[in-house]
């Protein structure tokens, strides 16, 4: 059921102490949750606990000895109570040279995910939710006591949460120190739990919470909440709830870095004489300026109406990008004005251009990929 301290922090056996603790900094580095993500807080807690251990000489020596010092709550993020809280307590106990185990240990952490829009990826807001998760029983307020009552002391260990034992051995007896399994290791035992959450110390329940969303966050960035997740058990410190955020699509338009991306469409005569079009944008309407002889694929920007920039001043740009359109289905008067135009241009009978000589969308296009 254990597991090899040395392993897990990557040493030697004959380790020195500035040898554990090179290695300790740099696995604590590399499996915070904070830096790393929630998903690895159960590794970052095995290290901790390996760290704890062999960076004590007492306890490294008993652990060398064949101890075996409990490696704390690596439960998984959701449930609580049962046999896993059991095996945690007894094994804890140990893990403390003997003394009682405190009740109230540190809620899970929870992960969430919400969808906000482009407005509030660009302008930032305040976002509510509401969670379903543990939180501290309001009728014993954690104590896992009926109101009215309190703990009492174990007669078994007298409140030292351990007892002895004596066992034969073919070196001859030996005296070892286990949790007491009449108080699971905490030194007192409560006569009378709590009725509404069962002596846990905590129920389920829906809790709203509130926080900023900063302006300029990117999709599948997560916000942390520090001791907003799960009640700990027996009135112990809340964990940190982490808030996934995804940005839902926009149907105009779509974000490239800080700036914002829309497609706009024009008909050929507008963009060869040149027109200005309302555009609906996250800050009201505003004009955009079709210049005459505006080419496919040519984009007009303006500065200050993108995505807000994250944790800096300003915004990015608006670009709206053009897009011209070819008329299908003449009409013949439709025809027979398309014809005089290409006969006043010379343009009767065309002649692909490449490289230099060409002026027109293909030399657009060629500059677009040569900048």
């Amino acid at each position: 059921m254990s597991e090899d301290y040395y392993e897990i922090l990557g040493v030697d056996r004959d380790a020195s102490a500035d040898q554990i603790k090179r290695a300790y900094r740099k696995l604590s580095r590399k499996y915070h949750p904070d830096i790393a993500g929630p998903e690895h807080e159960e590794m970052f807690k095995k290290v901790s606990v390996a760290y704890e251990t062999l960076s004590n000489p007492k306890k490294r020596q008993s652990y060398d000895m064949g101890g075996m010092p409990g490696m704390g709550n690596m439960g998984g993020m959701g449930g609580f109570g049962g046999f896993g809280d059991l095996f945690e307590t007894f094994f804890s106990a140990a893990g403390a040279g003997g003394g009682p185990v405190p009740r109230g240990r540190r809620g899970q952490d929870t992960l969430t995910v919400i969808e906000v829009g482009l407005e509030t990826i660009a302008f930032g807001s305040r976002e509510e939710i509401t969670i379903d998760t543990a939180v501290r029983c309001p009728t014993c307020d954690g104590t896992c006591c009926k109101p009215g009552t309190s703990p009492r002391t174990c007669t078994a260990c007298n409140g030292s949460g351990t007892v002895r034992q004596v066992q034969r051995s073919l070196l001859g007896n030996i005296m070892t120190q286990a949790p007491c399994p009449t108080c699971g290791g905490h030194g007192t035992i409560i006569p009378e739990p709590c009725e509404e959450c069962a002596g846990e110390g905590r129920v389920h329940a829906k809790r709203p919470i509130s926080f900023d969303v900063p302006a300029g966050i990117e999709h599948g960035t997560r916000i942390r909440l520090s001791g907003q997740g799960e009640a700990g058990p027996g009135g112990g410190a809340n964990g940190d709830l982490y808030v996934e955020i995804r940005e839902k699509p926009h149907p105009v338009f779509r974000r490239q870095g800080d700036d914002l991306v829309a497609d706009l469409y024009v008909p050929m005569t507008a963009a060869a004489l040149g027109t200005t079009i309302e555009l609906e944008t996250l800050d009201g309407p505003e004009d955009i300026v079709i210049e005459p002889g505006t080419q496919p694929g040519d984009e007009v920007s303006i500065d200050g109406l993108g995505v807000g920039r994250l944790h800096r001043r300003g915004r990015g740009r608006l670009r709206a990008r053009i897009n011209v359109e070819v008329p299908k289905g003449l009409s013949d008067k439709e025809r027979d004005l398309l014809q005089q135009l290409a006969a006043s241009r010379g343009e009767e009978r065309v002649e692909a251009k490449t490289g230099a000589e060409s002026s027109g969308f293909f030399s657009n296009l060629r500059d677009k990929f040569t900048k």
